[in-house]
């Protein structure tokens, strides 16, 4: 099937054409002909497999075909998205495939000055692509009015959901027109029950329209373990790069502090790299991707921030460093690569800790990744997993100085009671009374038995861990 055939414009078509794509992938094939007839959708699609041109180019075509009759242009369409990234490759979208329609388009999101956003609100726009924090701040100003907007699409709804933005999408849904008069579109990864509920409220008769089974990934992306220990998972890191000469490589972990870590780590081994999450300014974000993207940063090391949004052409290679405390996160990280029918690379770094995280995860792809031991960084049978909190593990038992204060604290609580008195007497003669000796006793016996019963336990996780490792 060509683009030709699902009904497109010609200007639609030139543009297409000039971006060298010639047949639509089939989330593209099945929503553009539902959109162009007028219909609600709720539209799923595994990562990378083109949902914003799958939105973008019929709603460019309905705008063009009704073209506004008032003085100065509302936004006729709206498209909100959870992360600027998204929203700047969203609005990167509309101008690219509408560049041969005289409408006019304009992104707002935060961490940037409002003025330039002011600016172009003013001067009248069809497109509104933003995320929802930074709308609502424009509309508190009066900057910007959604009485006008004829077609509503949430991208990426299961992501906004994730944020917290369900009080911001009340908000905005009660600024549009009826819900009769507008035209909805859903578009999501993954549908979970919230998604079911929200989509309830929002659209009307839509059409159910999923070109694969949830929370798959890319049939083209080759995905495997390599199984580390914590310690030495930044050294096995660069020697993959390295050895392997990757050229462009998106690295994934849990924390902000941890990116920029790895970053400078990476940068002392000679390999330039660059952090990107919430922290940085946008800014910054915005250099880092294009320095990313134009070959000047070699290894672009991101939070979640970075998981959905980013339009990467042909990256070959995504590292998950840490991984995710979410499964479902773990299949937007690495669809940035193989996109587009290409081929991709994912490979995970996995250290004993990482044992449940890793079994989540498959259970989520109903199959198992196959693991390569790399000669030379064999797991370490001997090391104990530790819990991960928050997306870190707890070292509060390997920190001294608070251990030290825990200390403190005890033998100054211990300095403050009596020594002696009259309960205290009566309980240490009840606890060596003869009638209570029998309980003491059993008391000891089940310690002994509990303590049987961790070893026991630990000896089991051995085994797990011995057999998760082997090659």
């Amino acid at each position: 099937m060509s683009f030709d055939s699902l009904g497109l414009s010609a200007e639609l078509l030139r543009a297409v054409g000039e971006q060298g794509y010639n047949e639509p992938t089939p989330i593209q094939q099945k929503a553009i002909p539902v959109i162009l007839a007028g219909k609600d959708i709720m539209a799923g699609a595994q990562t990378g497999t083109g949902k914003t041109a799958g939105f973008t180019l019929p709603l460019l075509q309905r705008l063009n075909a009704n073209p506004t009759q008032s003085g100065h242009r509302l936004p006729r369409a709206l498209v909100l998205t959870p992360t600027r990234e998204l929203a700047a490759q969203v609005g990167a979208s509309v101008e690219t495939y509408g560049r041969f329609l005289p409408l006019r388009s304009a992104v707002i999101f935060g961490g940037v000055k409002m003025n330039p956003q002011i600016e172009k609100l003013r001067r009248g726009i069809d497109v509104l692509v933003a995320t929802p924090g930074r709308l609502l701040d424009h509309v508190n100003q009066r900057n910007v009015d959604l009485s006008q907007v004829e077609i509503l699409v949430l991208d990426e709804a299961d992501r906004m959901l994730d944020m917290g933005f369900i009080h911001d999408i009340r908000k905005v849904l009660a600024l549009l027109p009826k819900n009769g008069v507008r035209q909805n579109l859903l578009f999501s990864a993954t549908f979970s029950e919230d998604i079911k509920q929200l989509a309830a409220r929002l659209l009307n008769r839509p059409e159910l329209i999923e070109v694969a089974r949830r929370n798959t990934t890319a049939e083209r992306i080759e995905q495997f373990v390599h199984p580390v220990d914590k310690s030495r998972k930044r050294e096995l890191l660069s020697h993959l790069i390295g050895s392997e000469n990757w050229r462009q490589v998106l690295v994934f972990t849990r924390t902000k502090h941890g990116a920029n870590r790895l970053a400078q780590q990476l940068g002392k081994d000679g390999l330039s790299a660059a952090a990107i999450h919430g922290n940085k300014s946008q800014g910054a974000r915005t250099r880092a991707l294009a320095d990313f993207k134009r070959g000047a940063v070699r290894v672009l090391v991101a939070t979640d921030i970075a998981a959905r949004g980013l339009d990467i052409d042909q990256l070959p290679h995504v590292v998950n460093f840490e991984l995710p405390n979410v499964p479902e996160d773990y299949v937007h990280r690495i669809g940035r690569t193989g996109r587009a029918g290409n081929e991709g690379e994912a490979i995970s770094l996995v250290c004993v800790d990482e044992i449940k995280l890793l079994r989540d995860i498959e259970r989520l792809l109903q199959r198992e990744l196959p693991k390569r031991i790399m000669e030379g960084y064999e797991v370490d049978p001997s090391i104990r997993a530790e819990p991960i909190r928050n997306g870190q593990n707890n070292k509060a038992r390997t920190q001294p100085g608070r251990q030290a204060k825990s200390r403190g604290r005890s033998q100054a609580s211990a300095n403050r009671m009596p020594k002696s008195n009259s309960r205290s007497t009566e309980l240490e003669r009840k606890r060596t009374s003869p009638k209570n000796a029998y309980k003491s006793t059993a008391r000891k016996s089940s310690g002994s038995q509990s303590q049987s019963r961790k070893r026991h336990s630990h000896s089991g996780r051995d085994q797990e861990t011995a057999s998760l490792f082997s090659s």
